[in-house]
């Protein structure tokens, strides 16, 4: 369904007359969106795992674990921690502030945006949601066009749940993306890609409306020579190949040093071969391409690449074999852009110097990984290296926390969410100096200020 035609800031008129009645203030009607919110997923869950294999053909425990078991979680968090979370914080003040208080509100922004991609349709779109409702928010919510199973069934779940002066879905290509990015929301939230966010963060100045972009980039993995190549070869591929590359997080190249090279690449090669098997168009493990466009523009940027593994693809069944592509250069196609498909990279370095240098040489990434038994290692690129965030050890898990913010730096985005983070996305901390009515220092009032020779003396 498409609401090409359906005049959008009637719905934004609607939903700020709601917010403003006061309705989504209390506590209460926050816990009880947000329990009908899982309710309502949970009765859904078959529907939801049959419309993402047929958007993306993701297996059913991919499925779930990437996109409804992690929600299940951090609503529960949520719930948990709202009232902790909504309580004024009180502040300490100074000396010529007294008698008085200090106090820091959280207050809801208002009627906001959440506009969300199609390589994790429900989950990029029901997590913000979480952090919107848990702020006390109204919301619109604009899924993504190119996962239209997984979108009709976010929009009957909310249709049939949630009044739509709360929550409304619309649907829609890019025209409906631009109409809405127009208008003047309190808060806008947009998951996808740089040149989107690009557009959305213009649009959003025009009203000087407060923005979350969560976007992407190139995130590098680091393998150096004390590495535990096995388990960072399988951890790489795991983060890598899941969803089919199709992640925002996803190790976009490996940096492993040339000593070691040659080993993790076979290595790697195995971890393919037990993940997905001899054929990994028929593993009930491997998911496929969003659509012939992205397949098409994958497989051209193996022209030219030397292959170390995989490279088969079948355009009509939307398939990429999971490739290692080895010694690419910076300058190829492949190594301009995020990849965003089930193509790894692999090249080589001979100090950390080089890393370093290389990596700052290119927009900030969304995620770095690294892997080594080296603290000075782990110290050194952790601090030195500017990125949204990462793992140790580790790849794409640190997305599953709701006790990590989430999020990019530069141009991979910014601002955070997950747990208190995504409340904190949406609402403004409001602060409060309070003193009582009786009261008038005279301080900085003309006709009965002390000296300034007094005052810099207390305020130097």
């Amino acid at each position: 369904m498409s609401d090409n035609t359906a005049d959008f800031s009637v719905f934004l008129k609607e939903q700020r007359e709601f917010y403003y009645s006061g309705a989504t203030y209390p506590a209460e009607f926050r816990l009880a969106m947000l329990d009908m919110l899982l309710g309502s997923i949970k009765t859904r869950e078959a529907d939801i795992l049959a419309a993402l294999d047929q958007d993306l053909g993701k297996p059913a425990f991919e499925a779930f674990t990437n996109e409804i078991g992690i929600l299940y979680l951090e609503i529960r968090h949520a719930m948990k921690n709202l009232r902790r979370w909504m309580r004024p914080e009180r502040t300490r003040l100074e000396f010529f502030h007294l008698p008085g208080s200090g106090y820091i509100h959280k207050d809801p922004y208002g009627s906001v945006l959440i506009m969300a991609p199609w390589n994790y349709p429900f989950q990029l779109l029901a997590s913000p949601l979480i952090g919107a409702i848990a702020g006390g928010n109204t919301a619109i919510l604009k899924p993504s066009e190119l996962a239209p199973a997984t979108s009709k069934v976010f929009r009957d779940l909310v249709e049939s749940t949630f009044d739509p002066s709360f929550l409304r879905v619309v649907e829609g290509g890019p025209e409906v993306s631009i109409a809405l990015i127009d208008l003047d929301f309190d808060k806008i939230f947009f998951t996808g890609s740089v040149q989107v966010g690009k557009l959305v963060m213009a649009s959003a100045a025009r009203h000087l409306t407060p923005i979350t972009l969560e976007l992407g980039g190139k995130s590098p993995a680091i393998v150096d020579e004390t590495a535990n190549l096995e388990q960072a070869a399988r951890k790489i591929a795991w983060g890598k190949f899941n969803n089919s590359g199709q992640t925002c997080v996803a190790p976009d190249y490996v940096l492993v040093h040339e000593s070691v090279s040659a080993q993790f690449k076979a290595l790697l090669a195995e971890a393919i071969r037990k993940f997905y098997g001899n054929d990994p168009s028929a593993s009930p493990h491997y998911g496929r391409i969003i659509n012939l466009r992205h397949h098409d523009r994958l497989t051209a940027l193996l022209a030219g690449e030397k292959i170390h593994s995989g490279g088969g693809s079948d355009r009509e069944a939307r398939y990429i074999e999971p490739t290692i592509v080895e010694d690419s250069s910076w300058d190829s196609p492949l190594m301009q852009d995020e990849i965003f498909g089930p193509i790894l990279p692999v090249l080589t370095y001979a100090d950390l110097d080089e890393v370093e240098e290389r990596i700052r040489s290119l927009p900030k990434p969304l995620a770095l990984y690294v892997f080594t038994r080296n603290s000075q290692t782990e110290r050194r690129l952790s601090h030195r290296l500017s990125y949204g965030g990462g793992g140790v050890n580790s790849t794409i898990l640190q997305v599953a926390s709701s006790f990590l913010p989430f999020g990019g730096v530069g141009h991979s985005g910014t601002g955070h969410y997950h747990g208190k983070a995504s409340f904190e996305a949406f609402t403004h901390r409001k602060s409060i100096l309070k003193q009582p009515a009786w009261y008038n220092s005279g301080l900085a009032l003309p006709g009965s200020q002390p000296s300034l020779a007094f005052i810099r003396k207390i305020m130097h």
